[in-house]
């Protein structure tokens, strides 16, 4: 049986939602239900924050990359295991490609497949009246969304609250909770979104805070009363991408940290084992491998150490000479000859494809990648589609000889030519793969 569930979403970027889906989450966690979450969309820090509120898993959901089947059969997989589930969305409630209808990646996309309620999370900073109408164009925007209550975040005071609640008070959408204003309570960024979990000494105790802050300006009980149990098809499948061995090394530091829970558990569940080495303390594949995987991450913080890492690029280069090894972002990065980080200065790297990469201007790459695979490696068959997403500030200044793995194309379609690299069983991309088309 579906445990009952609900999105947390926003009317924009930087709204609060992941805030007060930590908050929502520390909090029921707390009152002793076995809480699981889910995040909207491509991404890889957030959902590591949600498995330390509820010491629980979180799984990825996208409506661009992942197949319908994925989908069903991923939500059914975190809401059999549950008393809730608490799906945060990405970016604005309906924010997406130009697409197929119900695969556009927005977080709409999810509540209307499924038939969740939505929270939705509004920002009245500068703002105090508008807010009813922002939240009526919200609530009558799609027929197959159902906003089912709002949470008013960066309140400024009472008498900034009582305004806002008037305005909302004839929608007959009830407010769940104001959050006040406070800078304290967020969490610190860098380039590619918050930093680490795992980088945060003090992230249980922030938890604990977060915990007292639901429980103080949230309604829960309210919140709980409005869960529905997801509407799941029959055909589920969890299948993602074809394992690309039965025993896989996979890099695994502050610099490789970046690898989907959806691929691990599926592989897992088909008997693959998983054995994790760490490049920055200058450890090698194990032997006993019959393939390598580099997630992405921050290479660029470490490339000094990285260069330095004798034993792991020795070790890597041996288990090349007759085994597949796969990079994606920080690890395609790594593969290549060298690396320029934020400074400018130059780092060799393990030279096992002949590009090069720079992260001293930066420029930003973002966006839904669908491929095709140029020649058989371990994304698939010659051939094959497969689709992704591509995040990162780096650029490659030097392209090599080496053959391209794949042609691109953007969420809408638009063929952005080749790119990667292959040179004999090593291969890479900066795109991350998140599914077989």
């Amino acid at each position: 049986m579906s445990a009952p569930g609900l999105i947390i979403a926003a009317h924009k970027s930087g709204a609060g939602k992941t805030t007060v889906t930590l908050a929502l989450l520390s909090a029921l966690t707390r009152k002793g239900l076995a809480v699981r979450s889910a995040k909207t969309g491509p991404d890889y820090i957030d959902p590591v924050f949600h498995e330390r509120a509820t010491d629980q898993p979180c799984v990825n959901l996208d409506s661009w990359s992942m197949p319908p089947s994925l989908l069903d059969g991923l939500i059914a997989e975190a809401s059999a295991r549950a008393d809730v589930l608490v799906v945060e969305g990405v970016m604005g409630l309906f924010d997406g490609v130009t697409g197929e209808p119900g695969r556009t990646g927005a977080t709409a996309d999810l509540a209307g497949r499924f038939g969740l309620p939505v929270v939705l999370v509004i920002d009245v900073t500068s703002q105090a009246q508008s807010a009813g109408a922002l939240l009526r164009g919200f609530a009558t925007h799609d027929p197959a969304v159902h906003i089912a209550g709002v949470i008013l975040n960066r309140v400024a005071s009472e008498r900034h609250e009582r305004l806002v609640a008037g305005a909302i008070e004839a929608l007959r959408i009830p407010i769940l909770g104001a959050l006040p204003r406070d800078k304290t309570i967020a969490l610190p960024e860098r380039h590619l979104g918050l930093v680490q979990a795992g980088e945060h000494d003090d992230l249980a105790a922030r938890l604990e805070a977060l915990a007292d802050l639901a429980e103080e300006h949230l309604d829960l009980d309210a919140i709980l009363a409005l869960a529905k149990a997801p509407l799941i098809a029959d055909d589920l499948s969890n299948a993602a991408l074809p394992p690309p061995g039965n025993r896989i090394a996979v890099a695994k530091d502050a610099a490789f940290t970046f690898l989907y829970p959806h691929l691990v558990s599926d592989w897992r569940a088909r008997g693959v084992e998983l054995l994790p080495f760490s490049p920055l303390s200058d450890e090698g594949p194990d032997e006993s491998c019959d393939a390598c995987w580099l997630p992405g991450g921050y290479p660029e913080l470490h490339a000094g150490t990285l260069a330095a890492a004798t034993t792991f690029k020795s070790g890597l280069a041996a288990f090349a000479e007759t085994r597949p090894i796969h990079g994606e972002c920080g690890g395609y990065m790594v593969l290549g000859e060298g690396l320029v980080d934020e400074s400018g200065a130059r780092h060799a790297m393990t030279g096992l494809l002949g590009h090069a990469t720079s992260f001293a201007d930066r420029k930003l790459h973002l966006g839904y990648r669908g491929a095709q695979l140029l020649s058989a490696c371990v994304l698939g068959a010659e051939g094959g589609q497969v689709r992704g997403h591509e995040f990162h500030y780096a650029s490659v200044i030097e392209r090599g000889n080496d053959s391209p793995l794949v042609t691109l194309f953007d969420g809408e379609g638009r063929d952005l030519g080749p790119a990667g690299g292959q040179r004999g069983t090593v291969s890479g991309t900066f795109f991350h793969a998140i599914a077989a088309a």
